[in-house]
């Protein structure tokens, strides 16, 4: 027999068609014919054994009934079934012949692609033993600080679904950022009557607007790959880009193949193909892509640039930025997984256009992004909540350690380490003061990043008089970190009325009931902008309960803090506190947390946001997020 030489997709359609052809049987013989050799029909008589001694008689067996003869063997004498009965091959019509692919194409085609037309792509890539139940889906489990795993499911489907949808980033407190990615992340039951892989790129989708690009890749990871829908595989895709992992996404891509037909999903499949070994068929398929455009020249030849980074192909392909206006999350992730230098013009403009925050946040946890571009982006992460003030210090420690460092961020890493290690609290105070006020970026690097900065710092400074005058700031410098018993050791230096004071009455996790005559006394020295840090007081402290529902009114009114209007969103956020939900709770407050700036938050929402974590446990997340927003107003 000779081989088959149109190739092996050709071959197998080719022996497909040749079993069906040997399928049809011929005409029947006139009667059926043994098959045995002669002398095997009726074998020879067995001899008679000798007589022996008799055993003893046993109970006879029951007779065996003969084994009945199949049933589609025709009987002796008869004809099999007439050729006119059996059922006809079925018909292929031009139609369907003309869209079958050529041999070329078929030659052409990636194992997936060609399991893909022949219908053999599995639906799961994950063998049936190692696959996970999605009756609990999340990466934080309570055991870990996750919030309840019942904490939602016997909620209606259609209220979870509107605030996940409603909640689209950023948020005006770091404290409620922490607080909702907590939420966010748990370890959670669905709603009833929600799919949970709905539920799971719901909750994806919140984490991607607020930039948190690889807690949601981790989320979408705990589900597996073969249950995925559309939604989550679009989030999917958007947590692996904004972490410069597009190989990560190659599992999603090559299991569901030609799902989607986007320029986008085309270069991730060439790219997919060379890290599986098929670098041939990756340089082959971009550059149809580039013959075609079906995507401008700089996302190709970056596509072309990563594929060739798995050994194969186009690893030598020479990006050229020439005509390039813009950057977008594609050329921004595929250049620094690269390592492909941006231009600064671009970089610029994208740090300073409409989408800033997403460029921001994505290179301030990209290894490969140049740690002087990084420090900057890593100010805006640690005041949006993305980073914590330990993970600041870590980079600026680097920054440092670099012996050829030089220009804004050598001098505040300088400035951090002698906030630490100066032999005494004047010059360490003088150090931080540098940090909070020092020359700084509009809308890079402001007096709360440098607060961040200096927390640990911070918390090594004695509470004494010679240093009360530092006390407001120092006190809202270790709040950034969570260290309220370090901040609370100042309640006996700080002066009745003061910032440091307010920010104590707040934050202090043994508070109790605060007077009202000094809370009168902050109002009369209070110089923000209309008075907002008093509202903001009065707010927190009436939702902490720490001040008598009588004094409410009154400070209320002194202060312009009107904290008895209802919305649906205050009835439905304590309707959620009183049930004691702080799933609910915590999601309905990252709702109402929305905004730019703390200019964009009102006292009425801040009661209600600290009154509904008091009463569901959560009060040090409510403390937290009262002396923040004193802090910032």
């Amino acid at each position: 027999m000779t081989g088959c030489k149109l190739g092996v997709a050709a071959c197998a359609m080719a022996g497909a068609l040749a079993g069906v052809a040997m399928s049809v049987p011929g005409t029947a013989q006139d009667a059926p014919e043994s098959l045995l050799p002669p002398g095997f029909d009726d074998p020879a008589p067995t001899p008679t054994p000798a007589p022996g001694p008799t055993p003893a008689p046993t109970a006879a067996p029951a007779p065996s009934t003969a084994p009945l003869a199949p049933s589609s063997a025709p009987a002796q004498g008869q004809p099999s079934a007439a050729p006119e009965n059996i059922p006809s091959v079925p018909q292929v019509s031009r139609d369907e012949l003309s869209r079958l692919p050529t041999l070329e194409e078929l030659e052409d085609l990636s194992t997936d692609q060609l399991d893909d037309l022949l219908g053999l792509k599995p639906q799961y890539d994950i063998p049936p033993a190692a696959r996970r139940a999605l009756s609990q889906v999340g990466i934080l489990a309570p055991s870990e600080g996750g919030l309840p795993t019942a904490g939602l499911a016997r909620q209606p489907a259609s209220l979870v679904r509107a605030v996940l949808a409603g909640t689209k980033g950023p948020l005006v407190s770091r404290w409620g950022h922490i607080l909702v990615r907590r939420a966010l992340a748990s370890r959670y039951a669905a709603p009833e009557g929600m799919d949970p892989v709905e539920f799971a790129a719901l909750r994806a989708g919140v984490l991607n607007a607020l930039g948190e690009f690889t807690v949601a890749r981790a989320l979408v990871q705990d589900v597996d790959t073969g249950n995925w829908n559309s939604a989550m595989t679009s989030q999917a895709l958007a947590a692996y880009i904004a972490t410069s992992d597009v190989v990560g996404a190659c599992p999603v891509v090559r299991l569901q193949g030609s799902a989607r037909d986007d320029a986008q999903w085309t270069m991730l499949q060439a790219i997919c193909n060379a890290y599986a070994g098929e670098g041939a068929l990756a340089a082959s398929q971009l550059n149809a892509a580039q013959s075609e455009e079906i995507a401008p020249e700089i996302d190709i030849l970056l596509a072309q640039r990563h594929a060739g980074a798995a050994g194969r192909g186009r690893g030598g392909t020479s990006v050229d930025w020439e005509g390039v206006e813009e950057i977008t999350p594609w050329r921004f992730s595929l250049a620094n997984a690269v390592g492909q230098e941006i231009p600064a013009r671009l970089l610029d403009a994208a740090y300073a256009g409409d989408n800033a925050g997403y460029y921001r946040l994505a290179a301030a946890i990209t290894p490969s992004v140049p740690i002087a571009e990084r420090t900057p982006s890593a100010d805006i992460a640690a005041q949006r909540g993305v980073l914590s003030s330990s993970a600041l210090v870590d980079l600026y420690s680097q920054v440092y350690a670099l012996e050829s460092g030089g220009g804004a961020a050598a001098a505040r890493a300088a400035q951090l380490r002698e906030a630490y290690v100066a032999t005494d609290p004047v010059t360490r105070i003088a150090a931080m003061r540098g940090l909070w006020d020092g020359e700084a970026e509009a809308g890079v690097i402001d007096s709360f990043a440098g607060h961040i900065l200096t927390a640990y710092a911070a918390a090594r400074i004695p509470a004494s008089d010679a240093s009360a005058e530092a006390a407001g700031d120092l006190i809202a410098s270790m709040l950034t970190a969570g260290l309220d018993r370090d901040a609370a050791t100042w309640r006996n230096v700080v002066e009745p009325g003061s910032l440091g004071w307010a920010l104590i009455a707040l934050s202090d996790p043994e508070g109790s009931a605060v007077n009202a005559a000094l809370v009168e006394d902050f109002i009369g020295n209070d110089a923000s902008s209309d008075a907002r840090k008093s509202a903001f007081l009065v707010a927190g402290l009436a939702g902490l309960g720490r001040i008598s529902s009588g004094d409410v009114s009154s400070l209320g009114s002194q202060s312009g803090a009107d904290l008895n209007r209802q919305t649906r969103w205050t009835r439905t956020i304590a309707r959620a506190a009183e049930l004691r939900n702080p799933a609910l709770v915590a999601l309905l407050a990252g709702l109402g947390m929305q905004g730019e700036s703390w200019a964009q938050m009102t006292p009425l929402h801040l009661y209600h946001i600290t009154a509904a974590l008091t009463e569901v446990g959560l009060e040090a997340e409510a403390r937290m997020i009262a002396a923040e927003a004193v802090s910032r107003g």
